[in-house]
C-alpha cells in the first residue's frame, strides 16, 4: 500500500463509488467458460442474481460464453460503462485499468494480488494503477479483494459461489471490511441468523478508494440500517470520526472490529494488506465517543449486529436470566460480573408476581431458577417472562434453557414462540441454550428468529454479545464537542515542571504553592513565605525523570534543611549528569499523603487529542491500570471511568481510609483534556501523580511534563 495515495476531488469520489457499487452496466475482463476461474465464478453469480443491467463480456479468445457475445477487449467497450469487474492476472491488470480509463468506466474491482502486499516492486504497481485511475476519475476496490455483493439492487461482483437474499424492505446491515474473508464471514453469518445484508465489500490494499470510501456510501444507503466494519487500518481516522458522527445522526448504529491491541496482530496487518496500524486504544477511546460500538471478536461483532437489527430501541437496565438449572444460575452470577453485566434484583411488583407463580418451589430472584418443574410445566417460561417485561429496571431478558432432545425441546420453547407471538415484546428477550449442539428441530430456531427473538447454542456467547450491546446503549451520550479556540503556540521541546505548572494552574488545574530559586538563600526564603515543610526539584528541560539523578529532596522542615537538601541535591545531579545547567530549583509546598493517579493527555498524529487516566506510582507500569479516554468527556464520564480501574478499590472507603474525591480528581482531567485540544502542538502531557484526598479535600497535580512540537 502506497503511504502517500492518489486522491480524488470528494464531488468525484462519492459519484465513482456509487457507479461503483450500483452499476447500470458491467464489463466483466477475464470472462471464462471454465469451472472453477474467477470469470466463471463471477458470471454464475450475476446469472443467478438476475442481474438487469447491461453486461459486456471480454475474452480475447472467444467470441461467445453461454450464448453471450465475447468482446476481444476492454478498448471496445462503449463510452462510460460503470462497473469493470477485472478477473486476470496480475501483470495483465494495469493493461486493463488504462483501458477502462480511456473508455470512460465508472469504477474498476480488482481481484489479482501481487500488489503493495507483497513490497516494493508490487508498492510501485500499485501507484501506478491509482495514479491511471484516478486521472481518469475511476474508483477502484481492491487490489487484492474478493468484491462486493449488492443484495438490494441485485449485483455480486465476487467469484465465490452465492446466492440472492433479497432484503424485501427489512432492516439490513451494511459490511465493510479490508479483508475479503472477514467480509464474507459476516455476510454468511448474518443471513444464517435470518439478518438480511443489503451490501457487503471488501476493499482489500485500498490503492486509491479506502474504507471510508464505501463506508460513506453505506452511511447514506437508505437500505442500509446497521454498519457493520471489520477494519485492519484507517486510512483517514479524521474522516472516519465524521462519518461515525454522521452515522449516529442518522441513527444508525455501527459495530466495529478492529485488530491491532497487540504488537503481533499490527505486524499482522502490515503484511496482509500493507496496513500500518494505529494505536488500538487511542481509536477505540475516540471512536466510542462518536456512538460507534467496538467489539474485541468477530463472534461479537456479528451478535453485535444481529442485536442491533432485531432490538432498534435502545436498552436501559440489566439483564433478567430465566433458566431451570440451579448451576447455571451461579454461572450466570459469575459470568455477569466479570462482563459488567448488571443484574438487577427484581422490583417488588415483580417479585410478588413470580413468588406467586409456583410457591416454596421457584424463588423469585434474578437469575431466576425454574427447576425442574419447568420440564412438568413448561408455561412457567411465559409466565415468568411476563413479569421481567414489565419491570423498569430490567432492560433484557435471556432464557439459559437446557435442550437436551429434539423431544424436549418443542415442549420448552413453544410457551415462548407463544408468548413472542402474542405479547408485545418492547424489550429483547434472548434464548441462550445450553448444550451447545445438541440436535433441536431447526423449525423452531427458524421460528424463534423470525418473532425476532435471537437463538445462541451458547448463553456465554450471548451474554457476552449482550454486555458489549448493553454499554453501549448506556454509554453516557454527549452532545457534539464544540470546537476549542486554538490557544497561542507553546515552545517546541521539552517544557519542564516550573513553567510547565504555570501553563496547568492558568488552565484551572490544582497545583501546590512553589517558586523558582537559583540560589541556596533565594531557596530559604521562599521556603519560609510558602510554609515549611517543602520539596526542592532540581529544573532543566533536559532532566525529564528528576528522581533518577537525585533531584528531588523531601520533607524539608526549616531553613537548615533547606540549605543541606540545596548541596545534596546539586552534588546528586552533577555525578548523575556531569556538566548540566539547570533551570533552577523548585520551592514546592509538601503537600499531604493521598491516593496517587496519573494523568497524560496527547495529540495523536492521526486520531487527534486524547486522556490517559489510571493509577500512578509503580502500579501504571506494573499493572498497567490505565483508561484512555476522548479529551471532552464531562467530569462525571471520567469519573466513572476512574471507578472502572482495576485498582478502582483504593478511590472508595479501603482498610480504613476515606473514600477519595473522585470528582475532583475527574475535573482536573477534563482541564488537561480542554488544554491538549487548545494545544495540537503537544506530543505529550505527563502529570504524574495527581495526588486525591479524601472526599471533599480535593486533588493537586504534584508533577507535570509538557512535550511540544
Amino acid at each position: 500500500m502506497s503511504t502517500s495515495r492518489v486522491r480524488l476531488d470528494p464531488a468525484r469520489t462519492r459519484a465513482g463509488v456509487a457507479r461503483l457499487l450500483r452499476p447500470k452496466s458491467i464489463a466483466l475482463i477475464g470472462a471464462s467458460p471454465t469451472p472453477g476461474s474467477l470469470g466463471a465464478g463471477v458470471l454464475g453469480n450475476l446469472t443467478r442474481f438476475g442481474y438487469a443491467g447491461d453486461l459486456y463480456l471480454i475474452n480475447p479468445n472467444r467470441s461467445e460464453i453461454d450464448g453471450r457475445p465475447c468482446l476481444k477487449s476492454a478498448m471496445d467497450l462503449p463510452e462510460g460503462v460503470d462497473c469493470a469487474i477485472i478477473a486476470v492476472p496480475q501483470a495483465a491488470v494495469l493493461d486493463a485499468v488504462r483501458a477502462c480509463a480511456a473508455r470512460g468506466v465508472g469504477g474498476a474491482v480488482i481481484f489479482g494480488a501481487g500488489f503493495a502486499e507483497q513490497g516494493e516492486a508490487g508498492k510501485a504497481l500499485q501507484d501506478e494503477l491509482a495514479r491511471i485511475a484516478a486521472d481518469a476519475g475511476m474508483a477502484v476496490e481492491g487490489p487484492n479483494c474478493l468484491g462486493y455483493v449488492n443484495y438490494v439492487d441485485g449485483v455480486a461482483t465476487t467469484f465465490g459461489a452465492m446466492a440472492p437474499f433479497p432484503v424485501n424492505g427489512r432492516r439490513a446491515v451494511g459490511i465493510v471490511s479490508q479483508s475479503g474473508a472477514m467480509a464474507t464471514v459476516l455476510r454468511a453469518a448474518l443471513q444464517a441468523h435470518d439478518v438480511p445484508v443489503s451490501l457487503y465489500a471488501s476493499t482489500g490494499n485500498e490503492a486509491l478508494n479506502g474504507l471510508e470510501d464505501f463506508l460513506e456510501f453505506i452511511v447514506e444507503d437508505p437500505a442500509t440500517h446497521v454498519v457493520t466494519l471489520v477494519a485492519e487500518q484507517f486510512r483517514d481516522p479524521q474522516r472516519f470520526l465524521a462519518l461515525s458522527r454522521r452515522c449516529a445522526e442518522l441513527g444508525k448504529p455501527m459495530a466495529l472490529l478492529h485488530p491491532g491491541r497487540s504488537a503481533a496482530a499490527r505486524e499482522a496487518a502490515q503484511t496482509h494488506t500493507g496496513a500500518m496500524s494505529g494505536d488500538w486504544d487511542v481509536m477505540r477511546a475516540l471512536t466510542e465517543r462518536e456512538g460507534v460500538c467496538v467489539v474485541e471478536t468477530l463472534d461479537e461483532l456479528i451478535d453485535v449486529s444481529e442485536f442491533f437489527i432485531r432490538y432498534p430501541q435502545p436498552v436501559t437496565g440489566g439483564v433478567a436470566i430465566i433458566s431451570d438449572s440451579g448451576a447455571f444460575k451461579g454461572m450466570a452470577f459469575d459470568f455477569c460480573q466479570t462482563l459488567g453485566l448488571d443484574l438487577p434484583e427484581p422490583a417488588p411488583h415483580t417479585r410478588d408476581v413470580l413468588g406467586a407463580i409456583a410457591p416454596n418451589l421457584i424463588q423469585p430472584t434474578n437469575p431466576l431458577d425454574l427447576t425442574a418443574q419447568a420440564l412438568v410445566d413448561p408455561q412457567l417460561y411465559r409466565k415468568t417472562l411476563e413479569p421481567f417485561l414489565h419491570d423498569d429496571g430490567v432492560g433484557s431478558v435471556l432464557f439459559g434453557g437446557i435442550l437436551s432432545s429434539p423431544l424436549v425441546a418443542p415442549r420448552k420453547m413453544q410457551p415462548i414462540i407463544d408468548a413472542a407471538r402474542e405479547l408485545k415484546l418492547t424489550k429483547p428477550v434472548i434464548f441462550g441454550m445450553l448444550g451447545d449442539d445438541a440436535e433441536i428441530p431447526q423449525d423452531i430456531i427458524t421460528t424463534l428468529r423470525s418473532l425476532n427473538v435471537a437463538f445462541f447454542r451458547s448463553p456465554e456467547r450471548a451474554l457476552r454479545a449482550l454486555a458489549a450491546f448493553t454499554r453501549h446503549h448506556n454509554r453516557r451520550k454527549l452532545p457534539a464537542s464544540a470546537p476549542v479556540a486554538p490557544a497561542p503556540r507553546l515552545p517546541s521541546g521539552v517544557i519542564a515542571e516550573h513553567e510547565a505548572k504555570k501553563l496547568l494552574a492558568a488552565a484551572g488545574v490544582p497545583v501546590p504553592r512553589s517558586a523558582l530559586a537559583v540560589t541556596r538563600e533565594e531557596a530559604q526564603a521562599l521556603a519560609a513565605q510558602i510554609g515549611f515543610p517543602v520539596v526542592l526539584k532540581a529544573q532543566a528541560a533536559a532532566l525529564a525523570h528528576k528522581s533518577d539523578a537525585g533531584g528531588v529532596v523531601l520533607d524539608l522542615a526549616d531553613a537548615d534543611a533547606v540549605a543541606r537538601g540545596w548541596d545534596e541535591m546539586h552534588a546528586s545531579v552533577a555525578r548523575a549528569r556531569p556538566g548540566l545547567a539547570l533551570d533552577g530549583v523548585l520551592v514546592e509546598q509538601m503537600s499531604k499523603r493521598g491516593v496517587e493517579l496519573i494523568f497524560g493527555a496527547r495529540n495523536d498524529p492521526q486520531w487527534g487529542a486524547v486522556l490517559v487516566v489510571g493509577l500512578g506510582g509503580v502500579l501504571a507500569e506494573a499493572l498497567h491500570d490505565v483508561r484512555v479516554l476522548a479529551p471532552d468527556l464531562d467530569a462525571a464520564s471520567v469519573a466513572d471511568e476512574l471507578r472502572r480501574l482495576k485498582g478502582a478499590a483504593l478511590l472508595g472507603a479501603f482498610r480504613g481510609q476515606p473514600a477519595r474525591d473522585v470528582e475532583a480528581a475527574a475535573q482536573i482531567a477534563v482541564r488537561l483534556g480542554a488544554f491538549v485540544m487548545a494545544h495540537p502542538e503537544i506530543a505529550e502531557i505527563d502529570v504524574n501523580p495527581v495526588i486525591v484526598y479524601a472526599q471533599g479535600e480535593g486533588a493537586v497535580a504534584l508533577d507535570a511534563l509538557i512535550v511540544a512540537r
